[in-house]
């Protein structure tokens, strides 16, 4: 019994292992979320700021924010933010402005 059981776990701890993605394969992930959501920005030389979010699966979403330069006349190459929420399933990036979550610079 106590074999079997042995057997069971090792089995079950190779197969989890199996599961697990490499790091070429969140490499070409976080290539395709940068790809998607820089395709769908508004914003003239879009550039990621910091590291994408990975929400649990439950979830569906990677969100990346995003900086550049809104390329609107009017608004004469002033910066630009954006969030950007990637659907894991369909493969779609969605971006919405997200200028008013700028930390300010005064001190306190």
């Amino acid at each position: 019994m106590k074999t079997s059981a042995l057997f069971f776990i090792t089995l079950t701890s190779l197969a989890t292992q199996a599961l697990a993605s490499t790091p070429d394969a969140w490499a070409a992930y976080d290539k395709a979320v940068l790809a998607s959501c820089t395709k769908a920005s508004q914003l003239s030389h879009a550039k990621p700021v910091g590291n994408a979010a990975q929400f649990d699966d439950r979830v569906g979403y990677t969100a990346l924010l995003l900086q550049g330069q809104y390329p609107q006349k009017h608004m004469k190459g002033q910066a630009g933010t954006e969030l950007c929420l990637y659907n894991k399933k369909s493969k779609t990036a969605y971006v919405s402005e997200w200028d008013s979550v700028r930390p300010t610079t005064e001190s306190q």
